[in-house]
């Protein structure tokens, strides 16, 4: 018998199902501190107006209307991260705004903390990816609701 059809006998099955669960569970770890991260760190300054978030916007020329829009959207996806159907399409979302992120700090900043929207695109990156099989419930919903009018 040759070593690749070998098996032993004593070879744990019980194990395989634990793997899969801890991995969900550690996704799911990751979704909710990317959503806390980008409700209460990143959203919230931007839409209670806090200085710190306001003479940032203000200094790119963007102002307050900026300044919401992007708080709103950073609430939205955070929110969005914790609903199943649609978190693979928030965490895919919030990356590209870490795109945008990344771009206005080289642009206007001159890179100071350019490293920061990369980084957190990993994890969100990683989210969209292992979140993909939700996308075709996602499709089906939506239309369903365009069929029904």
């Amino acid at each position: 018998m040759s070593e690749t059809t070998a098996r032993p006998a004593s070879a744990p099955t019980a194990a395989v199902p634990a793997r899969p669960r801890r991995l969900r569970v550690a996704l799911r770890v990751v979704q909710v501190l990317l959503a806390l991260f980008f409700a209460v760190a990143s959203a919230l300054p931007k839409l209670i107006a806090h200085s710190s978030a306001a003479d940032t916007f203000a200094e790119m020329g963007w102002g307050d209307a900026g300044m919401y829009a992007i708080g709103v959207l950073e609430l939205t996806g955070a929110v969005a991260l914790l609903v199943p159907v649609l978190q693979s399409v928030a965490a895919t979302a919030l990356s590209a705004l870490m795109v945008g992120a990344f771009v206005v700090q080289l642009t206007y900043f001159d890179g100071a903390n350019a490293a920061t929207p990369l980084i957190l695109m990993v994890p969100l990156l990683v989210v969209a990816r292992a979140r993909r099989g939700h996308n075709e419930e996602l499709r089906r919903l939506l239309r369903a609701r365009v069929l029904r009018g």
